[in-house]
């Protein structure tokens, strides 16, 4: 999995982070070693040290970039020209993309648990980051008379993120969240038409 879609971004962070993801969902967060992404990303551990100054701020780092891109891909999909339905099976599923690499890893559950860890902070604000891209849009469309809200469009969002974590943490595997979350998309879709 490439993790990377900033074509700007200095190619050793990107080895570097292309590495330890790959590192982190083979031996889980706790049994990676800074040795492990080094070599992977073909450089020598001082090399990796110029960088980041341990696996921890790796993991950081990757957190953050996994919610600016679910960020950025969540804004793309519901400010797409297609009707509220379509959008919002695009958004939801666009927000899975990269699930199916932590479902299809043995350690997947630990690298979730590692963010909320290593990063809670991180993930606290891309979470109310995503909640806000959902907020805004259901504002706008209620607005425009295309959706009706059963509250306010921050506590809807709200409940869309809350959704989609639940189906992430109790799928046991990605053709399972797909299928829920595509019907979660659907339920909503349903409850939102005029």
């Amino acid at each position: 999995m490439s993790i990377m879609k900033d074509a700007g971004i200095d190619p050793r962070v990107k080895a570097i982070l292309e590495s330890a993801w790959h590192a982190f969902a083979t031996y889980g967060f706790r049994k990676t070693s800074m040795d492990d992404i080094a070599r992977g990303a073909k450089m020598s551990r001082a090399a990796i040290y110029l960088h980041y100054k341990n696996k921890e701020a790796i993991f950081r780092s990757l957190v953050e970039m996994h919610y600016a891109d679910k960020i950025q891909t969540l804004t793309e999909a519901l400010n797409a020209d297609a009707p509220v339905e379509v959008r919002l099976g695009r958004a939801i599923a666009a927000q899975g993309d990269e699930v199916a690499a932590l479902l299809n890893s043995p350690h997947g559950m630990e690298l979730l648990d590692a963010g909320t860890s290593t990063a809670p902070d991180i993930v606290e604000a891309g979470e109310a980051g995503l909640q806000k891209v959902y907020s805004d849009w259901l504002r706008r469309e209620a607005e425009a008379g295309r959706v009706r809200l059963s509250g306010d469009p921050a506590a809807v969002a709200a409940t869309i993120a809350a959704a989609l974590k639940g189906i992430k943490m109790t799928a046991p595997d990605y053709d399972t969240y797909t299928a829920h979350a595509a019907q979660l998309a659907a339920l909503l879709a349903a409850g939102l038409k005029i």
